[in-house]
């Protein structure tokens, strides 16, 4: 198997975190997810800031790099809002098959979505939104407000041929 990173970026409550699920079991189990979520306290009541993605962005790394040195695939699950820290990233996991994907959703429903989970800082879906990086240059960009989850793993799996 080539080791693969596939890189799930988007803004939060894109949905990502239910997509990698998916995906992991479209793949047959082959892949591990590698998630922001466990490395970030969130709450309604804690605003995230870049810097604080940036910090925890070498735990993620060593993580997804722990992960492939054990054999499997990494699906990552993350919300990158600059440069460095998506440079970062790519530096970490360099020589390895790396797969963007943009987990995409309307302003508006993520709004919704952040409203009625009530497990992250209003605005952050905004925030995540206007900052995410990069804007473009993706290997697949999909919808996740029109899409099933796993319709949106089918797409990916397709990448992977």
């Amino acid at each position: 198997m080539i080791l693969r990173v596939i890189l799930l970026n988007g803004a939060s409550s894109s949905g990502k975190s239910t997509l990698a699920i998916a995906l992991k079991e479209k793949l047959n189990w082959e892949f591990d997810i590698v998630s922001i979520d466990e490395f970030l306290k969130m709450s309604a009541d804690e605003v995230i800031y870049e810097d604080d993605v940036f910090d925890i962005n070498p735990l993620i790394c060593k993580r997804a790099v722990e992960t492939l040195k054990s054999g499997h695939g990494v699906i990552i699950d993350h919300v990158i809002t600059s440069e460095r820290i998506y440079r970062q990233l790519r530096e970490e996991l360099e020589g390895y098959e790396f797969i963007k994907v943009k987990a995409e959703c309307p302003l508006s429903e993520l709004e919704k979505r952040e409203r009625d989970r009530g497990d992250r800082c209003k605005g952050s879906a905004k925030a995540s939104y206007e900052y995410l990086y990069p804007k473009d240059g993706y290997d697949v960009t999909v919808d996740t407000l029109n899409l099933t989850a796993e319709e949106c793993a089918e797409r990916i799996w397709g990448l992977l041929g």
